[in-house]
């Protein structure tokens, strides 16, 4: 049988860490508290279809506890988690309108956390996998002090680590320090995330291309040229693919391994789309291109965009580098005609 490299997720941390000798062992040591939070969660989340089942009724449980939704519930739990370590000065959830401070009796550290809770909740009932997304990135106002929303709106270039975890058949982290992606499935017989896909590099192309084209009549009509393209051509002998989950941890997922072109676009109904920037946007162009991907808004690099709000939204077009060249080409080309 060949040898099996044993990487833990905490020891691949460490062992990165070795690469830096500046390193002060703080990123190593968050990654490590995200990676448990993610084991929380990914528990949770598994037990989602049996609420009914064990007794859970209403709004509360057999014991009067109050049963809150998982998005909820995840929100907490990496609040919870990452709050108290001393590594932090502020954070910010897609589930809070504004910035989350660090509680005072807590030591006030130098980086910053964004996170979407549990990207693609609405599919929990249908059993279509979700995931967590996260950003860090190091604050920019003076140490010692309270982190501010200032520290919360940097580009996305700025980011020192980005991830996420996706619960499906398995649970699985990937993340980045921007040198190389990583992917590690949770064993669940002993608790451990387990490297099982080492140094994730995205293919050059893809014959894959994900989006919702119940919304076609409310494209530009570059994106509309665009997808013709694609169905009206072949990639390697054979028709080019549609796959559309709803759930962005899960398609991205799925276009980082296999390739392909992920777009979430701006149109008549929605001037900048509907994923948000920090949350969403941001650390997913982050881990794209640190595989060797590409990702846009149509016009501008997504990690160029400068942020003017926590929530705020952007059109995507994110995967494989030659596929989002070309369906920029025919958004710039469409754009010169009119």
């Amino acid at each position: 049988m060949p040898a099996t490299r044993f990487m833990t997720l905490h020891r691949h941390i460490l062992e990165g860490e070795k690469m830096h000798p500046e390193a002060t062992g703080e990123l190593s040591a968050l990654l490590s508290q995200l990676g448990l939070a993610a084991k929380v969660i990914s528990l949770e989340v598994n037990k989602a279809g049996l609420v009914d089942i064990i007794g859970f009724t209403g709004d509360s449980n057999v014991h009067g506890e109050q049963v809150k939704k998982l998005d909820i519930f995840a929100h907490e739990i990496l609040i919870k988690a990452m709050d108290h370590g001393g590594h932090f000065c502020v954070m910010a959830s897609e589930e809070e309108e504004d910035i989350i401070h660090i509680p005072k009796k807590h030591k006030i550290g130098k980086y910053v956390l964004l996170f979407d809770p549990l990207d693609g909740s609405s599919n929990i009932d249908a059993n279509v996998s979700i995931g967590t997304i996260f950003t860090i990135y190091k604050r920019i106002t003076p140490d010692g002090e309270p982190g501010t929303l200032k520290d919360c709106l940097q580009e996305g270039y700025r980011q020192v680590a980005a991830g996420y975890v996706i619960y499906g058949s398995s649970t699985m982290l990937v993340y980045t320090a921007g040198h190389g992606v990583y992917g590690f499935t949770l064993d669940p017989a002993f608790g451990e995330f387990l490297l099982s896909h080492d140094n994730i590099k995205i293919p050059a192309n893809g014959r894959i291309y994900s989006l919702n084209e119940g919304n076609y009549l409310y494209w530009p009509q570059g994106l509309k040229n665009y997808i013709k393209h694609l169905q009206s051509n072949l990639y390697n002998g054979k028709p080019f693919q549609a796959r559309y989950i709803g759930s962005m941890v899960a398609d991205i997922h799925r276009t980082l391994l296999y390739g392909g072109i992920f777009i979430y676009p701006s149109d008549r109904r929605n001037e900048f789309g509907k994923l948000r920037l920090m949350y969403e946007c941001n650390p997913m162009a982050f881990i794209v291109e640190a595989a060797g991907g590409r990702a846009t808004n149509g016009n501008q690099r997504i990690l160029d965009l400068k942020p003017e709000s926590l929530h705020q939204r952007t059109p995507i077009y994110i995967g494989s580098p030659e596929d989002v060249l070309l369906v920029e080409k025919f958004l710039h080309e469409n754009k010169s005609a009119e």
